[in-house]
């Protein structure tokens, strides 16, 4: 049985730090892309950031670029998302999620991820 289980989120001042964790088990994950969505109270779930489950290159939402930073721990089957410079729009429930590559994949779409955790909270606040 997959899952995937987020932690370390919290209430944090604006301009702070906080850094999210993903444990992944229940299967191999080296064919996967891992990302991380956030959805706000009101919205839509949005992506955030993604990158290979055996690292390479990432892909980042515009409104986190040079903020966040996502980075894989594989020994720990571990993903985190590491936010720095965190403003109150970044207020939102956190989710990683992992979806198997397909050719007709888009990975900024959350229906493309085949697995998801059951988030956590991030509160910035002003």
């Amino acid at each position: 049985q997959v899952q995937l289980v987020e932690s370390g989120g919290g209430l944090v001042q604006a301009g702070g730090s906080l850094r999210l964790s993903c444990a992944a088990s229940g299967r191999r994950f080296s064919s996967y892309f891992m990302g991380w969505f956030r959805q706000a109270p009101g919205k839509e779930r949005e992506f955030v950031v993604v990158m290979p489950w055996d690292g390479g290159t990432t892909y980042s939402a515009d409104s986190v670029k040079g903020r966040f930073t996502i980075s894989g721990e594989n020994a720990k089957n571990t993903v985190y998302l590491q936010m720095n410079s965190l403003k109150p729009e970044d207020t939102a429930v956190y989710y990683c999620a992992a979806a198997r590559l397909r050719p007709s994949s888009n990975l900024y779409r959350a229906d493309a991820y085949d697995y998801w955790g059951q988030g956590t909270q991030v509160t910035v606040s002003s």
